[in-house]
């Protein structure tokens, strides 16, 4: 019985890393034009240079940063406490999650009436956003993925199986 309950689980953990590569280190970015603004999720530094390449190569005029705020994150602290008002929304999430920023960019863009949004976020990431912010967000969304964390990124994945799980879960926005 015991031999039959580690095969199982090695099968399962087998499964699960094979399902991994798809959903989160070869998912591909969308295709991305021309957006109302670009918003970079909290969480992962490697995340904002591709915010601001997008937004410094003409894809939208403003770069919203979710936690920019954070003093862990200098290069957004900068940007928010000195950047262009006009060009740099800074803002936190409340709930401070995945949900909570996809609630938030459907707020910001009822009150500024924005169409379209480039969410950037990590790769290993890139799939539970997008579940997360087409339940919340009407309008045209891309998602861009940014480097993965390198040797954090099987712990990444780990929880972010756990994450979808919870999101799977918990309809709506």
């Amino acid at each position: 019985m015991r031999r039959l309950l580690l095969l199982i689980a090695l099968v399962l953990v087998a499964a699960l890393a094979v399902a991994s590569v798809p959903l989160f280190i070869l998912y591909d970015d969308d295709e991305v034009t021309r957006a109302d603004a670009v918003m970079v999720l909290a969480g992962e530094k490697r995340r904002l240079p591709v915010g601001l390449e997008l937004v410094e190569r003409g894809v939208a005029p403003l770069l919203v940063i979710s936690d920019g705020l954070d003093p862990r994150w200098t290069q957004a602290n900068r940007l928010c406490r000195f950047g262009d008002p006009a060009k740099i929304v800074c803002v936190r999430p409340d709930p401070y999650s995945t949900r909570g920023e996809a609630r938030l960019a459907a707020r910001l863009a009822r009150e500024r009436g924005w169409d379209s949004l480039v969410v950037v976020t990590s790769r290993f990431h890139l799939f539970r956003a997008r579940v997360r912010f087409e339940r919340c967000f009407d309008g045209k969304l891309a998602f861009v993925g940014a480097p993965n964390p390198g040797l954090r990124l099987p712990l990444a994945i780990a929880l972010e199986w756990t994450k979808l799980a919870v999101a799977t879960v918990q309809r709506g926005c």
